[in-house]
């Protein structure tokens, strides 16, 4: 992905106009330094501490000091090797200093998206067949309640200003590769370990293609046009919302709402969050360890800063479920609990993680663009 591509496209201009309000609105309790974060040239002069015209490695820890932090006092650690890489995306010519025109490109790309993210809902999957359907989670290994995600997303909705909301729902043909019932509709590879006959709702076997394709069977669920595939009648629905339709394709799952398990067809989610100008997905819903984890592992792998809410999703399996946690937090997503959302929707709680990963996803594009 060329640079000009990367800026424009996933965080255009647009998306980053200018930070309006002063810090002091976004953090009662900052210090007075952290106030120039809305000038970038005040926010120049005043961490160029020895007046030499121009940021040493020192300085910038300052400024990183100053972003992440929350508006409760607490300043987030980051780790020097991680603040390092940080410098280094920004002293382009690699003279040990970030001078004024490498700093408007960090200003512009780097500390505006931190300071006023645009700021994207995906509430994945709420459906009657999760919840008390065919395929009720609660039957499942984690015996956890589907049901339980709807009011933390009721109270997310009504009161943290999203920049847009997305609902994904399986969408299901009746012939569709995943349903038990239809194993034998479809020739099994020689490497697959047990026969259709035998196989059982959540077992994996092998289709054979070509080419040779694992499949996890599960009870018929979600099916078009029926009650199974409809949002929970106690879910709310914003106005302007978007919906996103996944599965249809008979022969191939999709767990992500991104695209399907082969990658082979996108859903209209990407366009619609390039349309927006979109730089955090908070990402919540059904199941955990399924469709929610198979979003955000693509949400991060695309390059957005992606957040998971703990305690608006529930999931399959607790092992499964813990893997997910760690996959997010070795790719530097966040995990965290509904309460903490609007402070991070709104600027006032600015996590590391995500100014590490975006620092990251510009050094990646600024290299496939030389």
């Amino acid at each position: 992905m060329k640079l000009d591509c990367f800026i424009k496209g996933r965080w255009s201009e647009q998306a980053l106009i200018s930070v309006q309000p002063m810090m002091s609105d976004v953090s009662n309790n900052g210090t007075a330094e952290e106030t120039y974060l809305v000038d970038m040239d005040a926010c120049y002069e005043t961490f160029d501490k020895d007046g030499d015209g121009k940021l040493n490695f020192d300085e910038f820890r300052l400024i990183c000091k100053a972003l992440f932090r929350n508006d409760k006092g607490h300043i987030y650690p980051l780790p020097e090797e991680r603040a390092r890489h940080i410098f280094q995306v920004f002293d382009k010519n690699g003279d040990g200093y970030v001078d004024k025109e490498e700093f408007t490109f960090c200003w512009n790309h780097w500390i505006k998206v931190i300071v006023r993210p645009v700021s994207a809902f995906l509430i994945v999957d709420v459906q009657n067949d999760f919840i008390s359907g065919t395929l009720n989670i609660s039957k499942c290994n984690a015996q956890q309640d589907g049901s339980e995600v709807v009011e933390p997303i009721n109270r997310l909705l009504e009161t943290v200003n999203f920049d847009c909301v997305f609902y994904s729902l399986d969408w299901h043909p009746p012939d569709h590769v995943s349903f038990i019932d239809n194993v034998h509709m479809r020739e099994l590879h020689p490497s697959c370990p047990i026969p259709a006959d035998k196989a059982q709702a959540y077992d994996t076997v092998v289709f054979a293609g070509p080419p040779p394709m694992r499949q996890r069977l599960w009870p018929r669920h979600c099916v078009q046009d029926t009650w199974g595939a409809e949002l929970h009648k106690d879910l709310k629905v914003v106005e302007g919302a978007v919906k996103v339709y996944k599965g249809t394709n008979p022969e191939v799952d999709s767990y992500s709402v991104f695209w399907d398990n082969k990658k082979l067809t996108d859903t209209s989610l990407i366009s619609q969050l390039r349309m927006r100008g979109a730089t955090d997905i908070f990402i919540c819903g059904l199941a955990y360890d399924v469709c929610v984890g198979a979003t955000i592992a693509d949400a991060l792998a695309i390059g957005y800063r992606a957040v998971l809410i703990d305690d608006a999703s529930r999931g399959v399996d607790l092992a499964d479920i813990e893997k997910t946690k760690a996959t997010i937090i070795n790719n530097n997503g966040v995990i965290v609990t509904s309460d903490e959302v609007a402070a991070m929707v709104e600027g006032r709680d600015r996590r590391p993680e995500l100014g590490y990963k975006l620092a990251m996803e510009l050094k990646n594009a600024m290299e496939e663009a030389q």
